[in-house]
């Protein structure tokens, strides 16, 4: 048994606190907000986040984030990425030297294109960081479905320890040393799953759904080695896969608001309308600061960026997409 903050009380945090207790790890959740808390330490359901789940009790839900943090060895943070360097800012203090700090938060962020890990070792350098991804939406983790996810981490020694502790008859953990391949595949998903919701919205069919996820998951591996991730990385789970799921389902919040975009609401009418963090958005401008630095190409996530901040219309953007200059399927395959 093992002490484990989990740092974060959304869906995917919520699910993955009850996954870690069920494990048999002593388990304390941490809200930002006292109200939401508290309610959840009472009745044991969290309904806005995770309907019809029940928390077990002896999970701590707490917003005491000394109380959550002080003397465990694993903490899991799963704050929206855009909260995740202000949140490591306040667990410095309380972070033991050594402990690991594993980041299941999802994205890049604009102002300095850090991933998450980065920011974890800039603001707790006290820290061991590592990251835990793949294509596992929170509620079917909560409802104990089987699912598959990566973990990556600088040493194997940490890696396998984490493995131990979220490995289950339902949750199966791989394990990586790949944690930039691993973080890029998981930011950069959430664009190509805006594009597919935008596709469902105006009503195109399977082709166009398959065409986006295999030209998207191209721009995202073509980035992604370029900045030093690893072939293997994005044709594994935490690249094809994730990026199928939250294609897919309609568990993602990604696609959700794509397909409100396709039907012609706004951004921010489509963020409120989903009332979750829609990463994917968050990521985009990041995707394409990224593709200017590394001199790639991104025309999907280029698109999806001149919907989401230039108004384009989409029917505009796919249609530009489909009359770009004629291109080799792969310039890496001689003729």
């Amino acid at each position: 048994m093992a002490g484990i903050a989990v740092i974060g009380a959304g869906s995917w945090g919520t699910a993955l606190a009850i996954l870690l207790h069920e494990n048999g790890n002593q388990v304390t959740l941490w809200s930002h907000r006292k109200e939401e808390a508290d309610k959840i330490q009472e009745t044991r359901l969290h309904e806005s986040k995770l309907s019809g789940v029940r928390i077990p009790d002896g999970i701590l839900v707490t917003s005491d984030l000394a109380l959550a943090v002080r003397g465990k060895p694993v903490h899991v943070l799963v704050v929206p990425s855009a909260c995740v360097r202000e949140t490591a800012v306040k667990l410095r203090p309380f972070v033991d030297e050594g402990a690991v700090v594993v980041c299941a938060s999802k994205g890049i962020e604009e102002e300095t294109l850090d991933t998450m890990t980065d920011i974890v070792e800039e603001e707790i350098p006290q820290a061991d960081a590592a990251v835990l991804s793949g294509p596992s939406h929170a509620e079917e983790v909560a409802r104990g479905l089987p699912t598959t996810c990566v973990i990556g981490a600088k040493s194997e020694e940490t890696a396998r320890m984490l493995q131990k502790l979220f490995m289950s008859a339902c949750f199966r953990v791989y394990i990586s040393s790949d944690m930039l391949g691993i973080e890029l595949g998981g930011a950069l998903k959430n664009v190509i799953a805006l594009a597919a919701g935008i596709a469902d919205g105006m009503g195109y069919g399977d082709n166009a759904k398959a065409a986006l996820i295999t030209r998207g998951m191209a721009e995202i591996r073509r980035l992604g080695m370029k900045m030093g991730g690893r072939l293997e990385t994005f044709s594994g789970l935490t690249g094809i896969g994730d990026l199928i799921v939250t294609c897919a389902s309609m568990h993602s919040r990604n696609r959700r608001a794509g397909i409100l975009l396709g039907r012609g609401y706004t951004m921010e009418e489509a963020m409120r309308e989903v009332n979750m963090v829609v990463e994917g958005v968050y990521s985009a401008r990041s995707a394409m600061r990224l593709a200017e630095k590394y001199d790639s190409e991104l025309p999907i996530i280029e698109q999806v960026n001149k919907v989401l901040f230039e108004g384009k219309d989409p029917r505009q953007a796919v249609s530009d997409l489909m009359l770009r200059d004629n291109k080799l399927e792969n310039s890496l395959i001689p003729w």
